[in-house]
């Protein structure tokens, strides 16, 4: 799904219209360099009759946006941008001035920040929610500003549509992964959709030998498995993924959590790794273990903004300038370095199982986590560079124990120390690239607490 954006002009009618026609198109050319979808209703003067606004309406109803960009190019009553925005105001509202330039060595100007001087406190009082750029003349355009603005818009609209499918409740009694649904729902957006462990073991009894074996031909089929592996092992993980992915593209699903400690591993004796990595690929979801539905909502969080199928990982040793992070199961097939590796191994007194043991891909990440916490959302956020982890190991495997997939990420924006007063949870959500303006402008159109 694109990201469908508006964009309107705006220019005062005794402006010559040619020069408003080229700083209109100059806009729309810059904004054609952004993976967006562009809805251009042209420009905008204040004619006595609103003829123009009425024009540019039309042409925005026509499709459904994320966004409107209101771009002034010059000195414009503010009614009539008003008149013209107002049947969209419930989305989020980019104020972009541009500027004038410098001919035949002197500032030529048609006022545009007279016009957005003029306009930013009126979007204020009227509780648009809206942020202001503007150009400067011999300064790049603000695209960077722009593009990350839309993609937290983009997140804002995928995140009212999205749905969550829990199989359980609360694994290991923990409280971080509880959510609270009206807010959750009426805030930020997702649906959660409960379902018993049950309705999996019911669904598996439809599920035939040919679909599991197609399955394992088509999925699996580029995954090492490192030593030798009872064949059933691997049956069993495609067995429960491929009845899980009926349900989830039965009822559409954008991201799913399972009961994992205390139901998968603890009645059914199988750690769901091979599940996750199935489900993920057989249905593009989000997943995330241990009924952690924040950490669900965090991840399409961060996916409509990066547009990654964003990971969790957990925190396993604090160093002086750096942060042990890693899983005791899996990651997504998009997350892995190189080749899938598998490994047969067993935990404690579980029954031997096919753990993830990848390598991690590398590189620049922003690691978010979404809480709750006395009526309001906070979400937690720092970058850093993620390095390949030191040789370690999660006491408990059997012998040798595996080197779990894990990053040493070395935070740049903040220290150890700050980050250890403020971190939320066990598990993060990580993201490659730095996309601090994204996250920051998402919270800010969700009423949510920035914490760095």
């Amino acid at each position: 799904m694109k990201n469908t954006v508006g964009f309107v002009c705006f220019g005062e009618v005794n402006t010559p219209f040619h020069r408003l026609q080229e700083k209109h198109d100059r806009a729309v050319q810059s904004l054609k360099s952004l993976d967006i979808d562009l809805i251009d209703a042209g420009i905008v003067i204040d004619d006595p009759q609103y003829e123009t606004a009425d024009m540019a309406q039309d042409i925005l109803k026509r499709k459904e946006m994320s966004a409107l960009i209101v771009c002034v190019a010059g000195w414009v009553p503010t009614h009539a941008v008003i008149y013209t925005i107002d049947p969209f105001r419930a989305m989020p509202v980019l104020l972009w001035g541009l500027c004038g330039a410098v001919e035949q060595g002197k500032i030529v100007t048609t006022a545009e920040q007279a016009g957005t001087t003029a306009i930013r406190p009126v979007l204020e009082a009227m509780d648009y929610r809206f942020k202001f750029i503007y150009n400067v003349i011999g300064k790049p355009e603000p695209l960077d500003e722009i593009q990350a603005f839309l993609r937290a818009a983009f997140a804002v609209q995928r995140l009212r549509r999205a749905r969550i499918g829990s199989m359980g409740y609360r694994d290991m009694l923990l409280y971080g992964t509880q959510y609270e649904g009206l807010s959750l729902r009426g805030q930020i957006g997702p649906e959660v959709e409960p379902f018993e462990m049950l309705e999996m073991l019911q669904r598996m009894k439809h599920i035939t030998q040919d679909q599991i074996s197609a399955a394992i031909q088509n999925f699996c089929g580029d995954w090492h498995i490192q030593k030798a592996c009872d064949k059933a092992v691997l049956e069993k993980g495609v067995h429960y993924a491929l009845a899980l992915a009926e349900k989830i593209k039965e009822r559409g699903w954008d991201a799913i959590t399972l009961i994992d400690v205390d139901g998968m591993k603890k009645l059914l004796g199988y750690p769901p790794a091979i599940v996750f990595m199935l489900l993920e690929r057989l249905c593009s979801v989000c997943t995330i273990p241990e009924n952690d539905v924040m950490g669900n909502v965090t991840q399409l969080m961060a996916r409509y903004v990066t547009g990654q199928t964003a990971h969790y990982m957990e925190y396993y040793e604090f160093f002086e300038r750096s942060l042990l992070i890693g899983v005791p199961d899996y990651v997504p097939v998009t997350a892995v370095k190189d080749q899938v590796e598998l490994l047969p191994t067993a935990f404690g007194l579980l029954d031997e199982a096919l753990l993830n043991v990848s390598k991690v891909k590398t590189g620049y990440v922003t690691c978010v986590r979404l809480y709750y916490k006395k009526g309001r959302y906070y979400l937690h956020m720092y970058t850093g560079e993620a390095c390949p982890p030191p040789a370690w190991e999660e006491f408990g495997w059997a012998p040798p124990a595996p080197q779990l997939p894990s990053l040493e990420v070395f935070p740049d924006s903040c220290t150890v120390e700050e980050f250890a007063q403020k971190v939320s949870g066990q598990h993060v959500i990580v993201c490659y690239g730095n996309f601090r303006k994204e996250f920051r402008e998402l919270c800010r159109m969700l009423d949510i607490t920035m914490v760095e």
